[in-house]
C-alpha cells in the first residue's frame, strides 16, 4: 500500500485514534498516580586516598623522595572492596538481623494479588536472606559525579526512617570491613616476624625483620589514627520529606508522548491489513 493511501486511512480515524489516546493515557496515568511511592536516601563519598594521605602509601612508606604524601587517583583500592561490600550477603545479612527488612519483605509479598496467588497456591510468604539479598542489590544504587570521584549512594525504601538507617549501617558496615581486614593482615604480619625475631641469630636479617616490623607498626597506627579508611563521607546519609520513586512527572510525560505513538501503530497497522476494495467497473468498457 502507498504510504498517502496509508496516512490517508489513518487521518480518516483520527477521531477513534484520539479517543483511544486519550482512553489509554487515563489508564496508564492512574496506574502511575496509584503505584507506591519510595523514598530515597543518599550519601555522597570519595575515596578516601583521594581526599588525604593515601593509606596504601603509609603502609608502605609515610613520605615519596619528593616530600608530598602518596594520593591516588584511581577508583581501587580499599575503595573498590568497600563498593563491593555494600552489596555483599554479609550486608544483606546485616540488614535482615538488625532492620526489619525482613518483616517488610514479608509484608510486601503477601499484599496484593501476588500475596492473595501465593496463598492460594501454598507459596512461600516468609522472606528470606535471599530475598534481602535480592532486595539490596535492586534498591542501592550507586551513581558516579560528573567530572570528579564522588559517588552518590542512594537507597530506596517505602519507609523514609527505615531508608536512612539501612543506608547508615549500610556504610558502617562496608567501611569497618575494610578496617577489619587492613588490621588483621597487618596484626597476622607482625606476629609472624616477633616470631621470626625471636629465632634469629644473624644481625644482619634481624635488622630487615625490624624494618618490615615497623612498617606493619606504622600500618597499624594508621588504622587506628584515620577516621575513613576506604570511603570519607562528603555528604552524610540524609533522605527527602517526599518520596521520590517513581518519578511521577516525568512518567506522565513519557505517557503522553507513547499513548498516541501507540494507538497511531495500531491504526496504521489495522489499515495495512484492512481488505482493499476491489476497484469498480469503468463504464462504457464492455466485459469481456
Amino acid at each position: 500500500m502507498p504510504l498517502e493511501d496509508l496516512l490517508r486511512r489513518v487521518w480518516a480515524r483520527r477521531w477513534r485514534v484520539l479517543l483511544l489516546s486519550a482512553l489509554l493515557y487515563a489508564l496508564g496515568a492512574g496506574l502511575i498516580l496509584t503505584w507506591p511511592r519510595r523514598y530515597v536516601a543518599q550519601a555522597v563519598v570519595a575515596p578516601a586516598e583521594t581526599t588525604g594521605i593515601a593509606v596504601s602509601g603509609l603502609l608502605t612508606s609515610p613520605f615519596n623522595a619528593a616530600g608530598g604524601a602518596y594520593v591516588e587517583n584511581r577508583l581501587a583500592g580499599h575503595f573498590a572492596v568497600y563498593l563491593d561490600a555494600l552489596r555483599s550477603a554479609e550486608a544483606a545479612a546485616m540488614l535482615a538481623r538488625d532492620t526489619g527488612l525482613l518483616a517488610y519483605l514479608t509484608a510486601r509479598r503477601s499484599a496484593g494479588v501476588a500475596g492473595w496467588l501465593r496463598a492460594v497456591f501454598g507459596l512461600r510468604l516468609q522472606a528470606d536472606l535471599d530475598d534481602a539479598a535480592t532486595w539490596l542489590q535492586r534498591s542501592l544504587s550507586v551513581t558516579a559525579g560528573v567530572g570528579t570521584v564522588t559517588l552518590t549512594l542512594g537507597l530506596a525504601h517505602h519507609d523514609r526512617d527505615a531508608a536512612l538507617d539501612a543506608l547508615a549501617r549500610l556504610h558502617a558496615l562496608a567501611e569497618a570491613k575494610v578496617r577489619a581486614d587492613v588490621a588483621g593482615l597487618a596484626r597476622r604480619r607482625v606476629g609472624a616476624i616477633e616470631q621470626r625475631l625471636a629465632a634469629e641469630r644473624d644481625v644482619f636479617l634481624r635488622n630487615a625483620l625490624y624494618d618490615l616490623l615497623g612498617q606493619q607498626q606504622r600500618a597499624l597506627l594508621v588504622v587506628a589514627a584515620d577516621e575513613a579508611m576506604a570511603a570519607r563521607l562528603v555528604s552524610g546519609p540524609s533522605v527527602g520529606i517526599r518520596p521520590v520513586l517513581p518519578n511521577r512527572p516525568l512518567l506522565l510525560l513519557l505517557l503522553a508522548i507513547a499513548a498516541p505513538l501507540a494507538v497511531a501503530g495500531a491504526a496504521a497497522a489495522a489499515a495495512l491489513l484492512a481488505p482493499v476494495p476491489a476497484p469498480a467497473v469503468l463504464q462504457g468498457v464492455p466485459a469481456e
